[in-house]
């Protein structure tokens, strides 16, 4: 039986996406990130390590679960906020019983929006 993908970005990898859902730390991380966050706010709504939370938001940006945006504060210091992409994730079994994985990406949702 093979696994099926579709979605808005076809490229993206069935195993990148369902690897990264079954690691417990990110699916907490996207279950915090309704708004965007930063990696700091991240760690510390999680409580996780920084050096954890930097590798599981690469492995969920690699993963097309989250986006990431770089802005410039102050005295022209980088900082990036994340913010999670999914909106529903189904399996199913389709007409010709083979598995089936649909990604609705959420939309409409600025990184930067009231922060």
């Amino acid at each position: 039986m093979s696994l099926e993908f579709s979605s808005s970005d076809d490229t993206l990898s069935v195993e990148r996406v369902i690897g990264a859902l079954d690691d417990e730390a990110c699916r907490e991380i996207v279950a915090v990130l309704e708004d965007p966050m930063t990696v700091e706010e991240v760690a510390e709504a999680t409580d996780r390590p920084l050096s954890t939370t930097y590798r599981k938001l690469d492995r969920l940006t690699d993963a097309g679960l989250v986006e990431e945006a770089v802005g410039i504060r102050e005295g022209r210091h980088q900082t990036s906020r994340y913010v999670a992409t999914l909106g529903r994730l189904s399996i199913a079994l389709d007409g010709d019983n083979e598995l089936r994985a649909d990604i609705d990406r959420a939309r409409g949702h600025s990184i930067w929006s009231d922060r």
